[in-house]
């Protein structure tokens, strides 16, 4: 699954990646003297967005994906500011062009005309061909790295959704995209929902101030229940069945290492300002229904500094649930998401919010939601022409992850390297609503004894 050689190899080194981040305002600086260790001053991307996008000109928007989170994604949208509209709607399934179209009618008034409801695989493509401003894409992962290259090869303002990418091959795609993207001036956001929620940026900003000195261990997690999935109907072919239970098939979705644990993993790629370069990673199946893909996963993550980090995700009923990060340090340590501990384990630091959650709000909707405020931060760039790009770094952390799973599948080491010059490519060659012949496999690591 691995190639081991390429013509043209591509490297992300550490040097590389600190690049990026210093690009997006964060520079470097070492500090003199004693035992003090180097540490990261922030730049202005670190400083919490506003809690409503400034007013402006109409931005009009467009929807690619009307399941649930592209739903509640173009809801987010609306919510984050003043004349905000969602004008267009695009899906493979007209079933889900209409529902969302009925659920967004229903709580903001919103009517999207005829016209601007696009279905089929080059629906994407017709919206994007339209007079809409800003592209939302909530497609099932195996779909992004394509509709987001064209997106901005016609040089639309995006927001999409993590994972960006399922394989190898989309991930390198993403990052060319991203490229194109900074050089047009685009403006990017990519749904790690955390580097945009206030209580994580104070926390990072007193860890990268040296609050807990030097990083030298960290862990992650997102163990939880089962997910959804959809039985196969009467009258659906392969291709309908797998997308509408996208979420359990590894060609679709990634594996939920990729898909939903990529949350926690970017949050140490954050924290640490870099990305593993290797991992031997286990896993298996158990209670999943429907798909091929595991349903936990267990990653020992190796740094380029040697600082490991123990990766953990399960998607289980019945078991002990933990979604969660953590680092480290020489002098302390943190869970990244509003807390710093001293050596001793006491705590020495604890944010508290301007303002307590609105009771029995939902966590991805009201002026509280993280949900809400990548889109508000998005919309202020654009209104202010400052700059936001996400896509790169989120597509580290996306490769991070396919890295994991591919380790626990194989049951090898695999380096950063060899997924740079990976040509693993999943899914079916073109999209078809027919019978395409995917069979669900499980993953066996290893070799049987003999």
């Amino acid at each position: 699954m691995i190639d081991e050689e390429r013509d043209q190899e591509v490297s992300l080194s550490r040097r590389t990646f600190l690049g990026a981040a210093a690009a997006a305002g964060v520079a470097l600086a070492a500090c003199a003297g004693g035992e003090e260790t180097k540490v990261i001053k922030l730049g202005e991307q670190m400083v919490p967005g506003p809690k409503i996008a400034p007013d402006g000109p109409v931005i009009k928007a467009g929807l690619i994906g009307c399941g649930g989170r592209g739903t509640g994604a173009a809801g987010n949208f609306l919510d984050a500011g003043p004349n905000l509209q969602v004008v267009a709607l695009a899906d493979v399934f007209d079933d889900r062009v209409q529902d969302c179209r009925g659920k967004l009618n229903e709580r903001y008034g919103t009517e999207v005309a005829d016209d601007r409801c696009y279905v089929g695989f080059d629906a994407y493509q017709q919206l994007i061909d339209s007079d809409v401003d800003y592209i939302i894409i909530a497609t099932p992962p195996s779909f992004r790295p394509a509709q987001f290259k064209a997106a901005v090869e016609a040089r639309k303002n995006i927001f999409m959704e993590k994972p960006l990418a399922v394989d190898p091959v989309g991930a390198r795609s993403i990052f060319e995209s991203a490229e194109k993207a900074e050089a047009f001036g685009l403006k990017i956001a990519t749904g790690t929902q955390r580097r945009h929620e206030r209580q994580y940026i104070e926390t990072f900003n007193r860890v990268m101030d040296g609050a807990i000195g030097e990083i030298v261990a960290a862990r992650c997690y997102w163990n939880q229940s089962q997910l959804w999935y959809k039985e196969r109907e009467a009258g659906w072919t392969d291709m309908e069945w797998m997308i509408r239970d996208w979420v359990n098939w590894c060609w679709l979705s990634g594996d939920h290492i990729v898909e939903q644990h990529i949350h926690n993993i970017d949050v140490i790629n954050w924290f640490t300002n870099s990305h593993p370069v290797k991992a031997v990673g286990m896993g298996g199946r158990h209670r999943r229904v429907t798909g091929d893909q595991y349903d936990s996963f267990s990653v020992d993550y190796e740094m380029e500094n040697g600082v490991h980090v123990l990766s953990m995700c399960r998607q289980v009923d019945g078991c002990a649930n933990n979604v969660s990060e953590f680092v480290v340090g020489t002098n302390g340590s943190s869970n990244c998401k509003d807390t710093i501990y001293g050596p001793d384990g006491e705590v020495v630091w604890t944010f508290v919010p301007e303002e307590q959650p609105v009771e029995g709000e939902e966590y991805d909707s009201g002026p509280n939601s993280p949900y809400v405020q990548e889109h508000i931060d998005l919309v202020t760039a654009i209104r202010t022409d400052q700059p936001i790009n996400e896509a790169r770094n989120t597509a580290i952390s996306t490769l991070t992850a396919i890295m994991g799973r591919v380790s626990a599948y194989t049951g090898q080491e695999v380096t950063w390297d060899e997924m740079m010059t990976s040509e693993m490519s999943l899914g079916p060659s073109e999209y078809k609503m027919e019978d395409i012949g995917i069979e669900a496999v499980v993953p066996v690591p290893g070799a049987a004894k003999t």
